[in-house]
């Protein structure tokens, strides 16, 4: 009801209003169960699916709740044939159909969940047959059409899958032959996890956030994302393998074998120093802890490389280095270069280890 009511009080400054994507997306899971009851919640749904696209999928990067004038609604009707904008990227689509199911749930109203299955069928449809997803779909062009780990894009789409075969709320209206799919589907991005997973000799080590679609090979994306070894894309693929009730012998050792790689290449004496620059922006550096007893963070990297596991920065010119100092403000402050996330991926195989000894 909290949420509920933070959504209300919010009225009084016009959510209603475009506001960044991010809001949805972390709005949509916290509302609660009586307010997906209401009639604000059943526009917010009826705005959803008029966002759907003919794939089944939703485009990024949408607040959903804006109200919409004539023109823009419009603008969306056609925006609907446009299927190459349907996409997993930034918890697109996976968003929409846990929104529309769970308003469902909390009304009858068949479209909702008649949406929710078309968004269901579209991820399974989107699946390669090797088991992993692109990061758009049915988009056949550029990165976009690599295995997708970045952002937690495959990820996501692999927990909703297993909610749904699962049967779990709210997704108990989904027939048994979609849920038969899921189960199916799910099974096989694990196996994909296990094929992506990047060797070092003998060595397992980690993943690349994306990996090319035929070869299964680390693969670049955007100038600045080169194939690599991912500080951070690997922690929720290591959380998803410890998440499995009854592991295999491979997953095991997938998981023994990142973790290590976690352990090995953890960043210390390192801490994120604040600064204002020359033209009055903010800034930071990474400087070295001021003293023993002073508060600094594990780190991992977001990229290492490939064959020596260095970390590395890269600007928009697509030129690694080795230095977070010597790539343009632009970039430094507009990506995530450092992450703390191994931590947690640490404390969880502590608890999975007892478990599975």
């Amino acid at each position: 009801m909290a949420c509920c009511l933070t959504l209300h009080a919010q009225e009084e400054v016009s959510y209603k209003a475009k506001q960044s994507y991010k809001s949805w997306v972390s709005l949509a899971p916290k509302l609660s169960d009586a307010f997906c009851a209401t009639a604000e919640a059943v526009r917010i749904a009826d705005n959803v699916l008029l966002y759907q696209q003919d794939s089944g999928g939703w485009p990024k990067n949408i607040y959903m709740p804006a109200e919409l004038s004539p023109a823009e609604l419009e603008d969306v009707l056609q925006a609907k044939h446009d299927v190459n904008e349907s996409t997993i990227d930034n918890g697109a689509t996976t968003t929409e159909i846990r929104y529309l199911s769970r308003v469902y749930q909390a009304t009858s109203q068949e479209r909702f969940a008649q949406g929710a299955l078309e968004g269901i069928r579209y991820l399974l449809k989107a699946q390669y047959p090797h088991g992993g997803w692109p990061q758009f779909w049915p988009r056949n062009y550029g990165y976009y059409t690599h295995i997708t780990y970045n952002d937690g894009a495959m990820i996501n789409t692999m927990k909703l899958l297993r909610e749904v075969y699962e049967h779990k709320a709210p997704y108990t209206f989904v027939p048994d032959s979609i849920r038969q799919a899921a189960r199916i589907a799910f099974d096989k991005g694990i196996g994909c996890i296990l094929k992506t997973q990047i060797r070092q000799g003998d060595q397992l080590t980690v993943w690349c956030a994306q990996h090319d679609e035929q070869t299964l090979a680390p693969a670049k994306a955007r100038a600045y994302e080169l194939p690599s070894l991912s500080g951070a894309e690997s922690d929720d693929i290591i959380l998803l393998l410890m998440s499995l009730p009854n592991p295999s012998e491979a997953v095991k050792a997938s998981i023994e074998g990142a973790v290590a790689w976690l352990k090995a290449h953890r960043i210390t004496g390192l801490y994120r120093q604040e600064f204002i620059d020359e033209q009055g922006r903010k800034d930071y550096r990474m400087a070295p802890c001021p003293e023993d007893d002073f508060p600094c963070p594990v780190l991992w990297a977001r990229f290492y490389t490939l064959e020596d596991n260095r970390p590395f920065f890269c600007d928009r010119d697509g030129i690694p280095r080795y230095d977070l100092s010597e790539i343009g403000y632009e970039r430094r402050n507009g990506y995530s270069w450092y992450n703390t996330d191994g931590e947690k991926v640490l404390k969880a195989y502590r608890q999975w280890k007892k478990k599975h000894e």
